[in-house]
């Protein structure tokens, strides 16, 4: 029972204030108030917002899956030219977030953009003379979240073919199978919790996405919200809609769940080392081309494309403007960051210490705060922390007779809660992970030592953690850096960062004056990336 340690009771308490605004976005089924609204919706652009959600998950899941396995599965089981370093390189575009994409690509690939601009001087073109891909729509914002979240499946894809490759391809082979039918019968369905999950993963980032849709003019779910909440002055029906978006985010879970029925996928003997197949001649540097595109698109031509914008053209708010925009995202992901791990070790060390189900369950319900996305969680947290503060207001105004106003909903406090209900878990896990790692033998050695529960975790569990709680706390740190839509609807006033910046910059055309805030984005999304680059190096 919970009263077995106060852990436990610490441990339910924050999975129910995790859990708070998504029970506020689902009640908010219950008001029958917003007719008017959903009425002009309904005529206008529901039907639109649903199609193109739809269309984004189907060919956003279908790019991403044939990238990350493909890529997977060369770099794994093939030798070819660049391989060692294509193997951890293919993981860098993932510290570009999918808006930064968008921006760079539109500016690159416009009329008057580089690329064009070069196309009608070299070939003596005109307007009418070709035809060009508008970037800024359905089909570019689908390339923009598959050149940035294929890692995803790319990464566990990678491990899972590692993990069950060396004794069963060696017995496909001497079944006679070829490498493609190696590939098709054994290598890929045993793979296939990985890449499902890996796919999850890219959509619910695809479903959470605010800027890059926002700015391709692609009506979603998404931009639903934000548009419900600040242009038709509705929470109720932004907080509707957010529950409708919710419930794609479950079935894409429940979908994942259900496609692997009742099979089992057991890991294998692990003891056989994998010989990959040399390949000759132009199929060698085919393998080679498929592995550099990706990265190329996703990672190096943006970059390069940003650093010579920051260079050439520069930026005019570079300066006092540009360090107070690193100061505001800075201090708002410390922030973040430390209450994380704080939380972290909260709830990590409680499910281990307690001998209840409840401490483990509170870790569960934790991690679905990652699978909402930000604009829902923005609106779940407006919505009580509004009425709480409208109640601290009114209590003080009867005490004091002065009205303070509103406490918590335009400071920090709401908007590192509605961060950490998204970003908890990404901290939780590392720290699960790390405390796995730590036998139970050494905490009964410790209280054989006279040691309690603090002291034990003080003197011998926090040394061995360092380095997960290190990775946990740069991990949070950069994913709040990088947030978008739950910064822009709950920031304080006068209060932006780098991302914002970037997209309100970027919003109104003036890229080049973005240039530095976004680069400055990916420098930073670059650290979790490298740590992630030298596990993959580790693993070969």
């Amino acid at each position: 029972m919970l009263q077995e340690h106060p852990l436990a009771l610490a441990a339910m308490t924050v999975a129910v204030l995790v859990m708070m605004p998504v029970l506020a976005v689902a009640l908010s089924l219950m008001d029958w108030s917003t007719g008017e609204t959903w009425r002009h919706l309904l005529d206008t652009v529901l039907g639109e917002y649903l199609l193109n959600t739809l269309v984004l998950c189907i060919v956003v899941a279908l790019g991403v899956a044939s990238m990350g396995v493909t890529t997977a599965w060369l770099t794994t089981m093939l030798e070819f030219p660049g391989r060692c370093t294509l193997e951890w390189a293919l993981v860098l575009p993932l510290a570009c977030p999918a808006y930064v994409l968008a921006y760079v690509y539109t500016d690159f690939l416009q009329f008057v953009g580089p690329l064009q601009t070069w196309l009608r001087e070299t070939f003596h073109w005109t307007r009418a003379d070709y035809w060009f891909p508008d970037v800024r729509s359905l089909g570019g914002a689908c390339a923009m979240f598959m050149f940035v979240l294929y890692p995803y499946v790319y990464m566990l894809a990678r491990s899972a073919f590692l993990e069950r490759a060396g004794s069963l391809v060696e017995a496909g082979r001497s079944l006679g199978l070829t490498p493609w039918q190696n590939f098709w019968r054994v290598s890929l369905p045993l793979a296939r919790p990985a890449v499902v999950g890996g796919v999850a993963l890219a959509l619910m980032e695809t479903l959470a996405d605010f800027g890059t849709v926002q700015y391709f003019a692609v009506q979603t779910f998404t931009t639903g919200i934000y548009r419900a909440w600040f242009s038709l002055g509705d929470r109720i029906a932004a907080a509707q809609l957010a529950t409708a978006l919710l419930s794609v985010v479950a079935l894409v879970l429940l979908l994942e769940r259900a496609s692997r029925g009742r099979a089992r996928y057991a890991a294998g003997a692990r003891g056989r080392v994998l010989h990959r197949r040399p390949l000759q001649g132009a199929m060698a540097w085919l393998a080679t081309a498929s592995c550099v595109l990706p990265i190329v698109f996703g990672f190096l031509l943006p970059g390069g494309l940003l650093l010579r914008m920051a260079i050439v053209e520069g930026d005019a708010q570079f300066g006092e403007r540009y360090f107070e925009l690193v100061h505001n995202s800075a201090l708002i992901s410390a922030v973040t960051a430390a209450c994380a791990v704080l939380l972290g070790v909260l709830l990590a060390y409680a499910a281990r210490l307690a001998r209840s189900p409840w401490p483990s369950v509170a870790n569960r319900v934790v991690g679905l705060g990652y699978a909402v996305p930000g604009a829902v969680i923005a609106v779940g947290v407006l919505i009580p922390v509004a009425r709480l503060d409208n109640a601290l207001a009114e209590a003080i105004a009867r005490l004091t007779g002065n009205n303070p106003g509103l406490l918590l909903t335009g400071g920090i406090a709401a908007l590192v809660y509605a961060y950490l209900v998204r970003y908890l878990t990404v901290a939780l896990q590392s720290i699960e992970s790390g405390l796995a790692r730590i036998t139970p033998s050494m905490d009964e050695a410790a209280r054989s030592l006279g040691a309690g529960r603090g002291e034990t975790l003080r003197r011998v569990h926090w040394p061995l953690l360092s380095g997960s709680l290190l990775t946990a706390a740069l991990l949070v740190f950069v994913d709040v850096m990088k947030e978008l839509p739950a910064t822009l609807v709950m920031r304080p006033f006068n209060f932006d960062t780098l991302a914002t910046q970037a997209y309100i910059l970027a919003s109104d055309e003036r890229l080049a004056e973005a240039s530095t805030a976004a680069l400055t984005i990916v420098v930073v999304g670059l650290l979790p990336v490298i740590v992630l680059s030298r596990r993959i190096a580790h693993q070969r």
